[in-house]
């Protein structure tokens, strides 16, 4: 059984890998969510069979579109955005990383973005435990970059966010209406 497991496992990530382009996954009923790097740690931990450390976890909320008007409408183009719903959105690192060729020290942190129409801002904020970005504190970034948005041929009715492994590190993925962002890390 346990080799079962282990083979499913990696046919699964192999899969992934074959496939060039990401797709946000398969979403719960729940509202809330939780992605990390590598992708699939919760399973390693619970076998294990733990190989590669955690590096990322991100907690956050996932708004639906519910046939809406999403950007430029519901979320605002030029306005700070939670990234999703609820609670801002939440990422620690277990090791520093770099965005940009600046260096993430490791720790929590709030990650926010401002969606413009070609390209988004993404914030990464030191104020931790915050709802929405209504009481956001430019003074307390640490972190800016701009990021191009990628439109998307298929609509991502649920807000997604997932990483996903490159040759220089990790990425973050961003999807919903028919938008995608991506947000490289390096190790």
């Amino acid at each position: 059984m346990k080799q079962f497991i282990l083979l499913s496992t990696l046919f699964l990530i192999f899969q992934q890998h074959i496939n060039a382009q990401i797709k946000p996954p398969q979403n719960d009923q729940s509202a809330m969510d939780i992605s990390y790097y590598p992708k699939n740690y919760p399973l390693l931990k619970i076998q294990d069979k733990l190989t590669d450390p955690l590096i990322a976890r991100l907690i956050y909320s996932r708004p639906l579109k519910n046939g809406r008007e999403i950007f430029g409408n519901l979320i605002q183009y030029g306005k700070v955005w939670r990234l999703g719903a609820n609670e801002a959105t939440e990422i620690e690192f277990y090791q520093h990383v770099k965005l940009n060729n600046s260096k993430i020290k490791k720790g929590r942190y709030t990650l926010y973005a401002i969606p413009n129409e070609d390209k988004w801002t993404i914030i990464i904020n030191s104020e931790t435990d915050i709802w929405g970005s209504f009481k956001y504190d430019f003074q307390k970034d640490i972190f800016r970059m701009e990021v191009p948005v990628e439109k998307q041929s298929e609509i991502t009715e649920s807000f997604s966010m997932v990483f996903d492994k490159t040759a220089e590190g990790f990425s973050l993925f961003i999807f919903w209406d028919e938008i995608k962002i991506n947000i490289p890390f390096t190790l």
